[in-house]
């Protein structure tokens, strides 16, 4: 329920000015399109040609109900190369009119999608994964060449490794990694774990890391073609799931976060280890990236989400500019009894 308050004014606000502002965001929240929009943003943002779609719209029309959107405060953008996303503002961008945002939020979020623009939206994320897909599909033969790029696995696999020796385990059963790659890492949770589960939805990846793992000799992993809502997960409790520089190669990184979360065993661990978000556009194309980096509160923002809470967080800055988070996150009474 939203709660009448009179806010003081913050310092160099005047009256009139937040007028307008409320005035503003009233008038740009006064549109069925527009809040079907914001309904949208909830747990993503999408580039304009993509609203487009959602929304079967020409784009100078959706433009002009983006800028009024953003013009009241309910929606930022970021710029990836020649591309702008769209996504829903923070609060506290506005002073004394977090309620009013929050309470539109709120009251969106509790509406169902329409059919239509629910089975439009499930196009679109479908398309984005099967763009990540096909490029590893025709790229598989030189992933190390394409993750060398932005940062080799040899620059941040010792932390990783060192931070998996320090997580507060009460077992070590099951290991879940995502997205193995060519299954360098697994190397490392073959011998800790009793058994460990490789999971890719690129089945040229997964062959690579099947046959790196032959070569090895790790006779304990197992090998499932598909993604994290795959029924062969159904049931699993894993000790530790990793992802190792997969969220930004995933339409949907929240998606994946509560995925895992629910196959997590009560005790267990999440190792995330991903990029600091940057503005290397580049990346998109050369390496098969979806995603720009994430900003660390995001991440954080989304594993709360899916009921994870932090225990530990190393940052590594790489010599060409990009920075890497390594993140560590468990259940809440994990995090509060364990923090490392």
């Amino acid at each position: 329920m939203l709660v009448a308050t009179s806010p003081q004014p913050a310092a160099g606000a005047c009256p009139d000015s937040r007028l307008e502002a409320l005035a503003s965001l009233c008038k740009a929240s006064a549109d069925p399109l527009r809040l079907q929009i914001l309904r949208v943003l909830r747990k993503d943002s999408f580039g304009v040609s993509e609203l487009c779609t959602l929304f079967d719209m020409r784009q100078p029309a959706l433009s002009h109900h983006l800028k009024v959107l953003a013009g009241a405060g309910l929606v930022a953008t970021r710029r990836e190369g020649n591309s702008i996303f769209y996504r829903r503002a923070e609060l506290g961008q506005q002073p004394g009119l977090d309620a009013v945002q929050q309470q539109i939020f709120d009251t969106l979020d509790a509406l169902p999608l329409p059919d239509n623009l629910a089975q439009r939206l499930a196009t679109v994320q479908e398309q984005r994964e099967a763009n990540s897909r096909h490029f590893f599909r025709d790229n598989a033969h030189k992933f190390r060449q394409q993750q060398d790029l932005i940062a080799s696995y040899e620059q941040y696999a010792d932390t990783v490794a060192q931070i998996l020796r320090d997580a507060p385990l009460a077992r070590l059963d099951t290991a879940l990694e995502v997205g193995p790659g060519d299954g360098s890492f697994l190397a490392e949770l073959s011998p800790r774990f009793r058994r460990v589960v490789a999971l890719d939805n690129a089945a040229a990846m997964l062959e690579r890391a099947r046959s790196s793992a032959a070569r090895a000799r790790l006779g304990n992993v197992e090998f499932i073609h598909g993604d994290t809502s795959h029924t062969g997960l159904a049931g699993l409790q894993a000790d530790c799931v990793v992802l190792n520089m997969v969220l930004h190669h995933t339409p949907s990184p929240q998606q994946i976060l509560r995925d895992v979360a629910d196959c997590l065993a009560p005790d267990g661990v999440v190792l995330v280890t991903d990029l600091c978000r940057h503005d290397q556009a580049w990346a998109r194309e050369n390496c098969g990236d979806l995603w720009l980096g994430f900003a660390p509160e995001e991440l954080a923002d989304w594993a709360h989400e899916a009921g994870l809470a932090d225990i530990a967080s190393v940052y590594l800055a790489q010599r060409n500019g990009f920075q890497i988070q390594v993140r560590l996150f468990g259940h809440p009474h994990t995090a509060t009894r364990n923090a490392v």
